[in-house]
């Protein structure tokens, strides 16, 4: 999803962001249970878990981003964490095949201690926590229900219950509510969830409203449903342009997996554009699970292959059809990546190389610069929703506009959850190497450096990266001397540029229109008709 902090953003608001998800489980005698986490009739991602009372095992396909996770935790009697073990897959990998990152934690009284291994290296870290926490890895609702045995443990009707989030090594307040005998509401972060549990403390089913989303649970869960299926990236009936499937050699040894979409009527080469994903692992349609119907790239290459421009777009490193690591990546690598996919366009004979641009959306837009300031021969960079802050400027806006929006938070809790977004950013900063360069990265210095003609596009009502960052971009491009600089801002057009009075990442899911709105595709395809020319 598109927003450029949006993963960051989930150690406060653990429960779902808008490109990620959950799913549920079950405790008691050993047995495997799976959980779906469901947006109307779209399975967004499935757990498969088992639990004895000294060890809890899973498996999670996030369909919302491709990957799979299998984990362990070793429990104590009270249900606290020992020790636990995680490795991260792509989502169509083959379970057995070597991990893209592993991670092997031990928790010990107010600290965890973690090696985390990925791309032939390995470090170790050890981080504040709280004792008798329970680790959390979104979207895993089975260990949210650790988090319920936990509460019922210590006892009482509201209780507050440590959680360890591995995705950032933070440690917040998960609060369980008591709801009579057969239901609990559980808080972490800024999103409840609702769910229903049995006697034994297992969850039955639930949702987050806030979303729009179900949890069912299927006693043994068949298999099958943990596998992937191949999307489908081909050209509609009756195009005028055709969809090859293409394999891009990188510098760093990984291939990008892309789809290279060409005019069929060309009497001489044609100009192309190469898009550039938001923040997370992205396909190359930058497609959103959650928002059922969104492929932006894909809605850009049909219409641009309709006007003669060809298009390449590509799943990123680690993603997909894509190899490498996506974790350990920064988005100095990713610029590498697009470099790597212009190098190719000018070996290809139907292109005319002297007429390529590049379209990057959210941390595209923020990379789309990064590679223009060091390859004059562009003929133009469109940024849509590009940013001009700082990653920890937009990450301390994001978290505290999460928790002012927040109706479940008292306004106590919204004082102590405001008090702890510095701590949080910067243990995420020593956690994750993408958020590491993120946060001290200034997107203005690079603009200074941009000389090729550049498109800014907008939403008025993005709440993800605001509106107010278009025009500073704009004066960074004209300061440093570039004049061919264009700007437009859509009124209510959210971060998806989808059309949306709002703007609130959690209503994504439940717009009536999930696609990118017309008047903003025509403009940016009337631009790069002009400027490819």
């Amino acid at each position: 999803m598109r927003a450029l902090p949006v993963a960051a953003a989930l150690a406060l608001s653990l429960l779902l962001s808008a490109g990620v998800t959950r799913a549920a489980v079950a405790q008691g005698a050993d047995r495997r249970d799976m959980l779906l986490l469901l947006s109307a009739s779209d399975t967004i991602s499935v757990e498969r878990f088992s639990r004895t009372p000294t060890r809890f095992e899973s498996e999670m396909l996030i369909r919302a981003a491709n990957a799979r996770f299998t984990l362990g935790v070793d429990l104590a009697p009270d249900g606290a964490a020992l020790g636990l073990q995680n490795a991260y897959r792509q989502g169509a990998a083959d379970p057995a095949s070597a991990p893209l990152q592993s991670a092997v934690a031990r928790f010990t009284g107010d600290s965890v201690i973690i090696d985390v291994s990925g791309g032939g290296r390995t470090s170790t870290q050890r981080f504040g926590t709280r004792a008798g926490a329970v680790p959390f890895l979104n979207p895993s609702f089975a260990l949210v229900e650790l988090m319920i045995a936990r509460a019922r443990a210590i006892g009482g009707d509201s209780v507050g219950v440590p959680v360890w989030n591995l995705q950032g090594g933070t440690t917040a307040s998960a609060t369980v509510i008591r709801r009579g005998v057969d239901s609990v509401v559980v808080l972490i972060g800024a999103v409840p969830a609702h769910l229903a549990v049995n006697a034994a403390g297992d969850i039955t089913g639930g949702s987050v409203p806030a979303q729009g989303l179900r949890i069912v649970r299927v006693r043994g869960g068949d298999a099958r449903a943990m596998s992937v299926e191949k999307p489908d990236y081909s050209a509609p009936a009756g195009a005028p342009y055709t969809a090859e499937d293409v394999t891009i050699p990188t510098p760093g040894g990984h291939t990008l997996a892309g789809t290279l979409t060409l005019p069929r009527d060309r009497a001489r080469p044609v100009p192309a554009v190469v898009t550039i994903s938001g923040s997370g692992p992205q396909d190359r349609d930058e497609a959103i699970p959650i928002v059922k119907g969104y492929r932006p790239f894909r809605q850009i290459a049909d219409t641009l292959g309709r006007n003669g421009i060809a298009v390449l777009r590509y799943d990123d490193r680690g993603t997909g059809a894509s190899t490498g690591n996506h974790a350990t990546a920064t988005s100095a690598d990713f610029a590498d990546d697009v470099r790597a996919v212009l190098a190719y366009l000018r070996t290809r004979p139907e292109i005319d190389a002297s007429r390529l641009a590049l379209v990057g959306h959210s941390e595209g837009g923020l990379i789309a610069p990064m590679v223009a300031a060091s390859d004059p021969s562009l003929r133009g960079i469109v940024l849509m929703a590009g940013p001009a802050q700082t990653g920890r400027e937009i990450l301390r806006y994001q978290i505290g506009a999460g928790i002012t929006r927040s109706a479940a938070l008292s306004p106590a809790q919204r004082d102590s959850a405001r008090r702890t977004v510095e701590g949080t950013i910067d243990s995420l900063g020593r956690a994750q190497p993408w958020v590491k360069y993120f946060l001290d990265h200034d997107p203005l210095v690079t603009a200074r450096r941009v000389k090729v003609p550049t498109l800014i596009l907008q939403g008025e009502t993005d709440r993800q990266v605001t509106a107010e960052q278009a025009e500073s971009l704009e004066r960074a491009l004209r300061a440093g001397g570039n004049r061919r600089v264009a700007r437009r801002v859509f009124s209510q057009a959210n971060h998806l540029f989808a059309q949306d009075a709002d703007g609130s990442p959690e209503g994504y899911p439940r717009l009536p229109d999930r696609r990118v709105r017309s008047d903003v595709l025509a403009a940016l395809t009337e631009w790069l008709r002009t400027t490819l020319r």
